[in-house]
């Protein structure tokens, strides 16, 4: 087997084309926009190359045809509790003895950096992107999430790889009924006159930003991986969803004025870019603007669902959720709705999306190989 280091423009672009010839003939696969998988290879733009280190590799045999593909990495901010690198971006033909050279090729490029174990395949980066292997509900990926064809569950399991922690997507059909409870819940809360529920509005996208800073700290301070905000990040991450943003699908309640939770959504940027085959130039650019317009958008993402805590278990949420879908559901042409991943580590959050009465919808997996054997093998915590 004959291994390239990515560094040069021809094996760049082979890294990129390599999954849309191999999954040539699977419907449901959406190439991902380049620029977003070359973000996470760029020092400039990739701030995770200040605490750790990232090569990429193709993987050729003797006819000189590429076979696979994989990143892999090390992140000092990624704690474990043994030092654990990462290895991502995986691609490979329907075969054992080819993935077992590339994971050991891996295993070895970890080793010699310390590491006693891999987890994968994740991102070089933050997790919600690019994390996990789908090994259930193999439909269209939802943007920025992995996909891969079944068979890759046996190559990473074969080889050793333990289950890590599984990662759940839920969702439901935005006209499917909404049940009892939720509706006495919103009759209820709307007898107190000092609850309000309000959509996004782009012309405050600040205000809403700071808003959603306020919930998001309050509603996620207590669970597992649930990082504090600033406004400034949030107002920052508005502005660059602003483009896509759906004035009808993202809500926020107020106590009075002070906001005390918020449900955002966004439509699904894969409906449309699926037509792009990875590139997002100026012309790419232009016909999106065009599809946006034109092109009926039928499923929307739930990015985050919170409630400050003196106002958890108090019908806020079925108040939010019929407020927010009475509306879109007469305002836009929405079918389908899907939350990102929740980990299974994570019952609290899982529990949330249960009462939002969705279904599981896809289950992605985190995988760990210990390098150790004999070490003992430890599922991710509850919190």
């Amino acid at each position: 087997m004959k291994v390239i280091n990515v560094v040069s423009k021809e094996s760049v672009s082979e890294f990129l084309n390599f999954p849309k010839l191999l999954f040539r003939k699977d419907k449901n696969y959406i190439r991902p926009l380049d620029q977003d998988v070359e973000n996470v290879f760029d020092p400039k733009k990739n701030k995770f190359f200040r605490f750790g280190d990232c090569q990429r590799f193709l993987f050729k045999n003797d006819e000189n045809k590429t076979v696979g593909k994989i990143a892999v990495f090390i992140n000092k901010k990624y704690k474990q509790d043994q030092p654990t690198g990462g290895i991502g971006f995986f691609d490979c033909i329907d075969d054992q003895k080819t993935a077992s050279f590339i994971f050991d090729f891996a295993k070895e490029w970890l080793q010699q950096k310390g590491m006693e174990a891999m987890d994968g395949p994740i991102n070089f980066g933050e997790r919600d992107q690019f994390w996990g292997l789908l090994i259930e509900g193999f439909s269209e990926p939802l943007y920025a999430m992995n996909y891969n064809p079944p068979y890759y569950k046996s190559l990473f399991e074969n080889y050793g790889f333990q289950i890590y922690f599984n990662q759940l997507c839920f969702g439901r059909k935005v006209h499917d009924p909404v049940a009892e409870n939720f509706l006495e819940m919103h009759q209820r809360i709307s007898k107190n006159k000092n609850i309000s529920a309000k959509p996004l509005q782009l012309k405050s996208l600040e205000k809403f930003a700071r808003d959603f800073t306020e919930v998001y700290n309050q509603a996620w301070a207590s669970h597992g991986e649930g990082k504090q905000l600033t406004e400034m990040q949030t107002i920052k991450m508005f502005k660059t969803l602003k483009p896509v943003i759906n004035e009808h699908i993202s809500w926020f309640v107020y106590e009075n004025e002070k906001p005390i939770a918020m449900w955002m959504n966004i439509p699904d940027l894969n409906q449309w870019i699926k037509f792009f085959n990875g590139k997002f130039g100026v012309i790419q650019k232009i016909l999106f603007l065009v599809i946006k317009k034109f092109s009926k958008n039928k499923k929307m993402i739930g990015l985050v669902f919170g409630i400050i805590p003196e106002w958890q278990r108090r019908g806020i949420d079925g108040f939010m959720i019929w407020e927010g879908t009475k509306h879109f559901r007469k305002t836009t042409d929405f079918e389908d709705y899907e939350m990102q991943w929740i980990g299974d580590f994570n019952p609290k959050m899982i529990k949330i999306a249960e009462n939002l009465e969705t279904k599981v919808t896809r289950k992605l997996a985190t995988y760990r190989y210990l390098f150790d054997e004999t070490k003992e093998f430890k599922r991710q915590e509850i919190v």
